[in-house]
């Protein structure tokens, strides 16, 4: 097999291909940065390609594969594989934009974020950084200043945010691994629109250190990927408290097992529930279909409702309001002409909220966590749709929901973002066939620290052929 041919796999096959001999680093990598430059111009996922550093990175990899070290390098997980992340991560030498122009005007990072660095010891190659919304604000990476990311499957719509290049650039092939950030639904979001799998692990799991916040109360980082184990791959590769240096104080100081192992033990014991109530209310029928689809597969059919879910995302608003101005004040101050005119007025209505509403909104978070607690008392795992709607076009500001016309931006995030506010582990999974040509993701929901379990019923799901992430048909 080619490595152009290799690289629309998925990056367990890549990096068994490169263990074997079949291929090497090199030609890999080559092969990745080949494709962004044949298709990136189409779908604008990338803002910095680090050609350079790919190709010695990856001459190392080589180069230690026929030395004395070569037996444990082969042991690597992720050997040889190409990844991407989004451009709010540190990458030594480049100016960490998090979408903006305001940040480019900073110092180059002095080295490389917590996960990249996680990463490339599993093996993995970082070819370059990644489109997003603004300071992460937004569900549509609809960016003024580098222009709106495409999605893949069809060019003409959007590839959600505000992750919106890391989704993009896994299902148009160029790289099968990205990170990026979720702090409302910019994780699930991007992997429902793009058709591509998507994790956000439970809140505090993976350290944050090297990577421009957003709403620390919220913020979460994890994997895009094509398949359920790789996103196992890259998250146990990346999870484990921080020892050294400066640390994240939101990530939990505790060990998890390895997910990769417990892909295969099968989901007929987990007691699977349906949201009902706000999260069939505010979903378009695609998005209901898709979650029916799942649903029977699993043989779910106990409808639930989580309590306070309206009252838990206007917590989860106003925390995002006030947290994320609170970081921008001083630029919202001397420049604000250089901020995009969206996200500088949500910011600038969040200076002004009182602080009364803040602390009350994080009371209503406590409890509405304390009340969603006792479902999992009941249930395993919980399925809803991961967007109200699939992609839509790019430029559109308005979403017909249930006779409604509500603003599109926003009411993307509807149903990712009372979950988000729990901080609970989400597997967004790819279907097919409940829209006329494009994908819309399901979330699997599991309690705090299963993120085992989510992995497993995608794995499950992917393996019956009920979800799947084909590259889309670029070049």
């Amino acid at each position: 097999m080619t490595p152009a041919a290799l690289l629309l796999k998925d990056a367990a096959a890549m990096a068994q291909a490169v263990r074997s001999g079949a291929v090497s680093a090199t030609a890999l990598v080559e092969a990745s940065l080949d494709r962004i430059a044949v298709t990136d111009g189409r779908v604008n996922a990338f803002t910095g390609v680090i050609r350079e550093r790919a190709l010695r990175r990856a001459g190392q990899v080589d180069a230690s594969l026929a030395s004395e070290h070569g037996v444990r390098t082969r042991e690597l997980p992720l050997l040889g594989v190409p990844f991407a992340v989004k451009n709010l991560f540190d990458i030594a030498g480049l100016p960490t934009l998090a979408g903006s122009k305001i940040e480019a005007d900073r110092e180059p990072a002095r080295g490389d974020a917590t996960l990249v660095r996680r990463l490339e010891s599993a093996g993995a190659v970082l070819v370059g950084a990644l489109n997003m919304d603004e300071y992460a604000y937004g569900f549509t990476t609809e960016n003024s200043h580098v222009g709106a990311t495409h999605n893949p499957h069809d060019l003409d719509r959007i590839s959600g945010g505000s992750s919106g290049g890391s989704g993009a650039a896994v299902a148009a092939g160029q790289v099968p691994l990205t990170l990026g950030s979720d702090t409302n639904g910019s994780i699930r979001v991007p992997a429902s629109l793009n058709g591509v799998f998507g994790l956000k692990p439970t809140f505090g799991r993976l350290p944050r250190t090297g990577s421009y916040p957003f709403v620390s109360s919220l913020d979460h980082l994890g994997p895009f990927a094509r398949s359920a184990r790789d996103l196992a791959l890259a998250y146990d590769a990346m999870q484990g408290p921080e020892r050294l240096g400066p640390r994240d104080p939101g990530c939990a100081q505790r060990n998890v097992e390895p997910v990769t192992q417990a892909l295969s033990r099968g989901v007929q014991s987990l007691r699977v529930g349906v949201l009902g109530g706000w999260f069939r209310q505010h979903a378009l029928p695609e998005a209901l279909a898709a979650v029916d689809t799942v649903a029977q597969a699993l043989g779910a059919s106990r409808m639930v409702d989580l309590p306070l879910v309206e009252a838990g995302r206007a917590a989860a608003f106003l925390i995002t309001n006030a947290e994320g101005a609170a970081l921008h004040l001083n630029d919202l101050r001397t420049r604000p002409q250089d901020f995009e005119p969206l996200s500088r007025d949500r910011f600038l209505a969040g200076a002004l909220l009182p602080a009364a509403w803040v602390a009350r909104a994080q009371r209503v978070r406590r409890l509405y966590a304390e009340q969603a607690s006792r479902v999992f008392e009941r249930f395993d795992i919980l399925l809803a749709p991961a967007t109200p709607c699939a992609a839509t076009p790019i430029g559109a500001e308005w979403l017909e929901l249930q006779g409604r016309r509500m603003p599109l931006r926003p009411s993307l995030g509807v149903l990712t973002q009372p979950i988000s506010c729990l901080g609970l582990p989400v597997c967004a999974v790819p279907v097919w066939g409940a829209h006329e040509h494009l994908p819309i993701g399901v979330q699997v929901i599991g309690a705090p620290w299963r993120e085992d379990l989510v992995l497993r019923v995608a794995a499950a799901l992917e393996s019956a052929g009920v979800v799947q992430a084909p590259v889309a048909r670029l070049a």
